[in-house]
Order: structure tokens, then C-alpha cells, then sequence
């Protein structure tokens, strides 16, 4: 047992030892993608099929991960945002929060098989549960979650007894979920093979959860927060492990690397007006330190697990804005991916 133990201190600080020697997480690689039109705010990795896939307004934009080739696109799209990936079955889905609709696609040839009509309004993040086969969508303006039979394509039931706009969840892997409502200011379980929605859990002292990540080996529960930190959560109870520090501005994404036992939590911009990720080491289940911040764009990032990049889809913004003074617009033909790595 004492030799397993220096084994793992010996891992981790290596990994340390690598950040700092390569001065940490930097670009490595800028892929153009080009088009007009909004950025979409997520982008999906496929690490078993290296793809990823960034919606793009009107379309699903697919790079191969490793080439950083364009692969092809999703078109008829419109208000595309969260996608999905069901390796097993060999499909994608893809939220369109103005038509509340999913559509399935084929992840090979990337062609359409289907659209599913969920049952609230605005889907934006969605998610697969391994467990159930489930893909759940969740309804932002619906203040619901929809389940759909991932083979069948069709709607199994729904969850709707939220009370507030469900904001990002992960799956366990075992039948639970985990569901963040950004209003709340909490965390609830739901109970996958059920569809029940269990009692919320206040995540300390995180203020405005965003997304989430999972520690599926040691049940531990990441949180992004707006009030500049990342909560660790016990995933069986909810109890508050500890919090880390993070860069300014709202947690936008936040994802775990299970191999070198690292947590990246992106931030929006803050006032420099930069996008920001805070690279955390878990030492153990229980105790976690800041490695190093990292500038690296506004916009959605997506984790590669083989290759340990983070992948960000960004624009260069356009002084125009979009109907009634909230959407940003970009400049053509900026669109691209920035890819950073060790």
C-alpha cells in the first residue's frame, strides 16, 4: 500500500513537473473554419471517433480532432447549440432551442435520420446517460428535461417539476444525473430510470452554478461558479469537499481529466474582456491546488481525454449587434478553432 501511495504523489507531481517545464497550456495549433453568422456557444467532443463538433447558428461545423481537417457539416440546423454523441449506436443528437426539437444524425456519414419534438421550450445542453440509454434534453424556458430512447428516437417521459431554468448536468454513469439550476443555486440528483427529480442541494458557498464535471471513480462533483471559484461536491450526499479559486468571470465550462487528474475551469470574460481557464490539480479525492491560468479566448471548450487539448471555438466580435441589442455578432470568415496543449 506504501509503495502504491508514492506511486500515485510520484504521478501527480510529474505531471506538475510537465506543465512547468513546458511553461503550461499553450496554443499549439489554429484551425480556420470561416462563414458568417453567430458563433454557437457549445462545441462537442467525440474523443473514441476524434471528432468535434461546434455549432455554428445555422449548422454543425466537424473538424477531425487529430488532422484538424474539416470533416464536413450538419446543415438545416438552424439555432443548433448542444450536441451529443452515442458511439454504441452510432448517432449524434443535436439540440435546436427555437424549434424545441432533436435532431439525430448519423455520426459516420453525418447525415439526418430523424427529429424528435421534446417537451419544453428552448433545449439547449443535452446529455446521454449510459446507464438508462437515455438522451435528455434540457428545456430552458420549459424549466423541464425531456428523455429520449436513444435507439428508438422516440420520447420516453419527462421531468417536469424543475421550478427554475436547468443550466448544465453530468451523468454518473450508474442512473443518476446531476442538474444545475442557475437560479436556485443548486444542485439536485435525478434519478435516471426513474425521472425523478430528488431534494437540491445548496453547493456551499457557490453562487450561480453553471456547468459541471464528473469524478465518476471517486464521486466527486465539480462545479463552475460565478463568484470566481469551483466547488467540490460528494456526489453521494452533496456534502462540500472544498472550494478552489478561479479566474474572474462567470464559470462557463468546466471538465476533468481523469488520466493526469486535472480540472479546467473556464471563465467568461472579465474585464480585459479575455476568456480565462484555471487548470486545478486533484492531489486527492479530497484535496485539489491551483496549477496555473490560462488565456485562452471567450467561448465553449471542449476536452480531448486521449490527447489532453482543449479545443476553442472563437470569432473576432463585430461592433453590429443582433435583434434587439443582446446577441453579439462576429466578423465574417473569423471563425475558427484554437487548439491548446502542454
Amino acid at each position: 500500500m506504501k509503495t502504491l501511495f508514492t506511486l500515485l504523489v510520484f504521478m501527480t507531481g510529474a505531471v506538475a513537473i510537465a506543465i512547468s517545464a513546458t511553461g503550461g497550456y499553450h496554443l499549439v495549433q489554429t484551425v480556420p473554419v470561416g462563414g458568417e453568422g453567430v458563433v454557437g456557444a457549445l462545441c462537442t467532443m467525440d474523443s473514441a471517433g476524434r471528432r468535434l463538433y461546434v455549432t455554428h447558428n445555422t449548422q454543425v461545423e466537424v473538424l477531425d480532432v487529430d488532422s484538424g481537417a474539416m470533416v464536413g457539416e450538419i446543415a438545416n440546423t438552424q439555432g443548433a447549440r448542444a450536441i451529443a454523441v452515442v458511439p454504441e449506436l452510432g448517432r449524434g443528437f443535436i439540440n435546436r432551442a427555437q424549434a424545441a426539437t432533436t435532431t439525430i444524425f448519423d455520426l459516420k456519414t453525418l447525415a439526418t435520420i430523424g427529429e424528435v419534438k421534446v417537451t419544453g421550450a428552448a433545449p439547449t445542453q443535452i446529455i446521454y446517460d449510459p446507464a438508462t440509454k437515455l438522451v435528455f434534453t434540457l428545456n430552458r424556458r420549459g424549466y423541464s428535461m425531456t428523455a429520449i430512447e436513444a435507439m428508438a428516437g422516440t420520447v420516453a417521459g419527462s421531468i417536469d417539476t424543475l421550478d427554475s431554468r436547468p443550466e448544465f448536468a453530468v451523468s454518473d454513469g450508474k442512473g443518476r444525473l446531476f442538474l444545475s439550476l442557475w437560479e436556485k443555486e443548486v444542485v439536485v440528483p435525478i434519478d435516471s430510470r426513474k425521472l425523478l427529480a430528488g431534494q437540491p442541494w445548496k453547493p456551499g458557498p457557490c453562487e450561480r452554478p453553471t456547468s459541471m464535471a464528473i469524478d465518476q471513480k471517486n464521486g466527486r462533483l465539480f462545479v463552475g461558479c460565478s463568484n470566481r471559484m469551483l466547488v467540490v461536491l460528494n456526489a453521494n450526499n452533496g456534502h462540500l469537499i472544498t472550494k478552489v479559486p478561479t479566474s474572474q468571470g462567470r464559470g462557463v465550462g468546466t471538465a476533468f481529466d481523469p488520466e493526469n487528474r486535472l480540472i479546467f475551469s473556464s471563465n467568461g470574460e472579465g474585464t480585459s474582456g479575455d476568456g480565462m481557464v484555471t487548470v486545478i490539480r486533484q492531489e486527492s479525492a479530497d484535496k485539489y491546488s491551483v496549477l496555473e491560468t490560462v488565456k485562452i479566448g471567450s467561448g465553449a471548450r471542449a476536452l480531448d481525454e486521449k490527447t489532453h487539448k482543449l479545443f476553442v471555438p472563437l470569432a473576432d466580435q463585430s461592433t453590429e449587434m443582433g435583434r434587439g441589442g443582446n446577441d453579439i455578432r462576429y466578423l465574417p470568415n473569423t471563425f475558427r478553432v484554437q487548439v491548446f496543449g502542454m
